[in-house]
C-alpha cells in the first residue's frame, strides 16, 4: 500500500497507524501493484496517478474553500495517518451482478485543523474525498478539484448544451452526444459533465467519475487556460432565489445564486472523486467503480422492490391501432396498454404526462379513471407508475407519496429536475428515502448521472441523464449509433440508464427522418434489440406502441424475456464509439448483445463465458439487406459450446442478439 510503510496484509481491515508529519509523499498502490496514487502534503496538498509506467494524472492540487477565507489543503499537516487493505464482497441484487468484489487500498490521512483526507487505490482505479471534523456547520464557498494530464490528450467530454435557461449555465437535463477533441481545444467557456473520457496513451483510457454526492452540488467540469492539459470542477452555487420557468413554466430556475457552493454539516464526509484506468476498452463497459464507493443501502426490507420491463405511452404518442376505440390519453389506451404488457409479461405500464394537471399533482385528469386503471393492472399483474414533475410533485411530496401508495400505484417517474446544485440534490435523496417509506420506486428523469444514490436507496431503480431514443422525435443530425456504443463505456459506469429502447420502425442513415406520431430509430432492428442486453435499467422501457409490437411478435418475444437485473456480466469485445459486446447472466441462461457505429464490421465472440456443457442460442442476427431496410432480420437457433469462437456481421448501426440457455 504505502511504499514507504509496511503492508500488515491483504486481507479485511489490515491497517498501520503513523503520526504526525509537516511535509511528505504518501504512495498509496492498488492490490495489484500497478497503480500508484500519490498524496503530497505541505503548502498545497496535491495528487497524482501513475498506472505502470504512464503518467495518468500528474501533480494536482486539491482543496476545499470555506467562507471564512479558511483553505482546507493549504499548509497541510498531517497528524496522523492510517492504512487498510479491504477485500470483500458487495451484495447488490437491483444490478448488473448479484456480488461485487470490492478489493483496495486505503490511506486516511488526518490533517490539522479538524480536517482530512481519505484515498483508495482499487485494481482499475483510485479515488479520494475530503473529510471534516468540525462543530456546528461549514459554508463551502469551492471545492479545488484539479485533473492535470501530461499531454494534450483526447478527450470524449458532453458539454452542457441545455438552450431553455441560457442565463444559468448550471441548469441542464444532462443529455449531450460526446465532443471528441485534444485537451487543449477543450471549450474555455462551456461546462461538461461527468462521466468524462480522457484516452491517456495507446490503449489507456481514464474516467472520470463522482460518487457518493450528499447533501452537495455535482461537479462539472471546465478545461483550464493554464496548463492547456487540464480539467477542473466547478460546482453550482447555492439557489438565492428560484421561479417558475422553463419547460411549459413548470420547473424552478434560479435567476440568482449565492457566492458559496454548500452549506453543510461540520462532521462529515464530501463526495468521492475517482478516475477508473484501463488498458482496454472493453473494461470500462463492465465496471463497478460508483456502486462501491456509495453508501450501503438504507432500506432495511427490500423484498418489494420490483425491477422489470414497463410499457411506455409517451414515446409512440398513445398511437395505438385496430381498435374500436379512440386511442389517445384515456382509460381505454392505457387498459390496452395494460392488456398488452400481461400477454408479454411485462411487470408495469407507465402514465407519462398529461394523466394529471401539470402544476397540481394531486388532481387527475377527467379523461382517465385511475382508480380503475389500478385496480385492472391489479387483476393482471401489472403495475403503474405515474410520470410527474420536480415541482408539482416536492410541494406535495408526503401528501402525494401517501395518496397515491395508498390507491395501489407502484412507483413515479420525476422529471425535469434539470439541476445538480446542493438543493437539488438534497432534494432527490429525500425524494427517494420517502418513497422508499411508502415502498415506491424512482425513476428520475431530467437528472444528473447517477452517483451511487442507487444503492443507498434501492428504490430509485432508473435514471436518465443520457440523450436516449426520445431525441430521435427532434434532433435528425445526432449520430445515434455512434453514440449508442460510446455510452456503455463512459455514461453507463455512473450507473443505470433510461436510454428508452425498443423502436420497431429502424431507419437507414439515408431513410432516417423525423416524425413525432410514428418515430422510428437509427440504425437496425437488431441494434434496438441488443439494447436490451447491452444497456443497465433495472427499470428498462418498450418504447414502441403495442400495436407496433404485435406486429413484430419475434423481436417482441426476444425483448420480453431479456431480465433487467442479472447475476453475471462479461465484457467481451469493443472499441469506445465503434462498436461493444456484452454477455449477462441470469440463473442459467445467457444473454448477449453486440451493437456497432455506422461501420459494417466483423467481430469474434469467445464463448469461453459459457462455462462446461451443451447450449442451445436463440439468435437475432442482421439480414443480408439490412443496410437496405433496417428492419432486416434473421432468427436462428444454433448450438454453442464454450469452445466456439462466433464470427458475427453487423450491418451499418447494426446489431446481434441472442439468448443461449443449457441443453439438458
Amino acid at each position: 500500500m504505502l511504499s514507504r510503510l509496511p503492508l500488515l496484509g491483504l486481507f479485511a481491515l489490515s491497517s498501520f497507524v503513523g503520526h504526525a508529519q509537516r511535509s511528505s509523499d504518501y504512495h498509496l498502490k492498488s492490490p495489484d501493484g500497478k497503480l500508484d496514487l500519490l498524496v503530497q502534503t505541505g503548502p498545497t496538498l496535491r495528487w497524482s496517478v501513475q498506472h505502470e509506467t504512464t503518467a495518468v494524472i500528474t501533480p494536482s492540487e486539491i482543496s476545499l474553500v470555506l467562507a471564512d477565507g479558511e483553505v482546507l489543503g493549504k499548509n497541510s499537516v498531517v497528524s496522523g495517518f492510517k492504512t487498510v487493505a479491504v477485500k470483500t464482497t458487495i451484495a447488490s441484487p437491483f444490478y448488473k451482478r448479484s456480488q461485487i468484489a470490492d478489493q483496495y487500498n486505503q490511506l486516511t490521512l488526518t490533517l490539522k485543523g479538524g480536517y482530512g483526507l481519505v484515498a483508495r487505490a482499487y485494481n482499475d482505479g483510485v479515488a479520494y474525498r475530503f473529510f471534516t471534523s468540525r462543530k456546528g456547520a461549514l459554508t463551502v464557498l469551492t471545492e479545488q478539484a484539479t485533473f492535470n494530464f501530461a499531454q494534450d490528450y483526447e478527450t470524449l467530454i458532453p458539454f452542457v448544451r441545455d438552450l431553455r435557461v441560457p442565463t444559468d449555465p448550471y441548469m441542464s437535463s444532462f443529455e449531450s452526444l460526446y465532443s471528441v477533441q485534444k485537451l487543449s481545444r477543450a471549450k474555455k467557456d462551456s461546462l461538461a459533465f461527468l462521466p468524462a473520457l480522457v484516452a491517456v496513451g495507446e490503449q489507456k483510457k481514464a474516467v472520470i467519475l463522482e460518487a457518493d454526492v450528499e447533501d452537495y452540488p455535482g461537479m462539472f467540469l471546465e478545461s483550464n487556460e493554464v496548463p492547456a492539459t487540464s480539467l477542473h470542477g466547478d460546482f453550482a452555487r447555492y439557489p438565492a432565489e428560484e421561479k417558475a420557468g422553463g419547460f411549459h413554466n413548470i420547473q424552478l430556475v434560479v435567476p440568482r445564486r449565492e457566492n458559496y457552493i454548500a452549506r453543510t454539516r461540520g462532521s462529515r464526509t464530501f463526495p468521492w472523486r475517482a478516475v477508473v484506468i484501463s488498458s482496454e476498452d472493453k473494461q470500462l463497459a463492465d465496471n463497478d467503480m460508483v456502486y462501491k464507493l456509495a453508501s450501503p443501502s438504507r432500506v432495511k426490507d427490500v423484498s418489494w422492490i420490483r425491477p422489470g420491463k414497463v410499457a411506455w405511452d409517451w414515446w409512440n404518442d398513445w398511437n395505438i391501432t385496430h381498435v374500436n376505440f379512440r386511442a389517445g390519453l384515456n382509460t381505454p389506451t392505457y387498459k390496452y396498454y395494460i392488456d398488452f404488457a400481461a400477454a408479454n409479461k411485462l411487470e408495469y405500464v407507465i402514465l407519462d404526462e398529461g394523466w394529471s394537471e401539470e402544476t397540481d399533482f394531486l388532481k387527475i385528469s377527467p379523461k382517465i379513471d385511475l382508480a380503475e386503471l389500478i385496480a385492472y393492472g391489479k387483476q393482471r399483474n401489472v403495475g403503474l407508475i405515474l410520470w410527474a414533475n420536480w415541482r408539482s410533485l416536492t410541494e406535495k411530496m408526503d401528501e402525494a407519496y401517501r395518496q397515491y401508495a395508498a390507491m395501489g400505484v407502484k412507483g413515479f417517474k420525476i422529471d425535469f429536475l434539470d439541476r445538480d446544485d446542493q438543493k437539488m440534490v438534497r432534494s432527490s435523496y429525500e425524494l427517494a428515502r420517502k418513497a422508499a417509506d411508502y415502498q415506491l420506486l424512482v425513476d428520475f428523469h431530467g437528472m444528473h448521472k447517477p452517483d451511487g444514490l442507487q444503492r443507498t436507496y434501492p428504490n430509485v431503480i432508473g435514471y436518465e441523464g443520457v440523450k436516449g431514443l426520445e431525441n430521435s422525435k427532434w434532433t435528425p443530425d445526432d449520430d445515434v449509433p455512434r453514440y449508442d456504443v460510446t455510452l456503455p463505456f463512459i455514461r453507463m459506469m455512473a450507473g443505470p440508464m433510461d436510454y428508452t429502447p425498443g423502436a420497431m420502425r429502424n431507419a437507414t442513415k439515408a431513410e432516417y427522418h423525423l416524425s413525432h406520431t410514428l418515430p422510428m430509430s437509427q440504425g437496425t432492428r437488431c441494434h434496438q434489440l441488443a439494447m436490451y442486453v447491452v444497456f443497465e435499467a433495472p427499470l428498462q422501457m418498450l418504447s414502441d406502441s403495442p400495436t407496433a409490437y404485435k406486429r413484430e411478435p419475434e423481436s417482441t418475444d426476444f425483448i420480453a424475456q431479456v431480465p433487467t437485473t442479472f447475476d453475471q456480466t462479461v465484457a467481451l469485445d469493443g472499441k469506445v464509439g465503434e462498436y461493444v459486446a456484452l454477455a449477462r447472466k441470469k440463473a442459467d441462461t445467457w444473454y448477449v448483445g453486440a451493437m456497432s457505429n455506422w461501420n459494417a464490421r466483423e467481430i469474434t465472440l469467445d464463448c469461453s463465458f459459457l462455462g462446461e456443457g451443451s447450449y442451445e442460442a436463440v439468435i437475432f442476427r442482421d439480414g443480408v439487406n439490412a443496410d437496405r431496410d433496417a428492419t432486416d432480420y434473421v432468427r436462428e437457433t444454433v448450438r454453442l459450446s464454450a469452445k466456439d469462437q462466433l464470427k458475427i456481421a453487423l450491418s451499418p448501426g447494426g446489431g446481434w442478439a441472442a439468448r443461449v440457455y443449457p441443453v439438458k
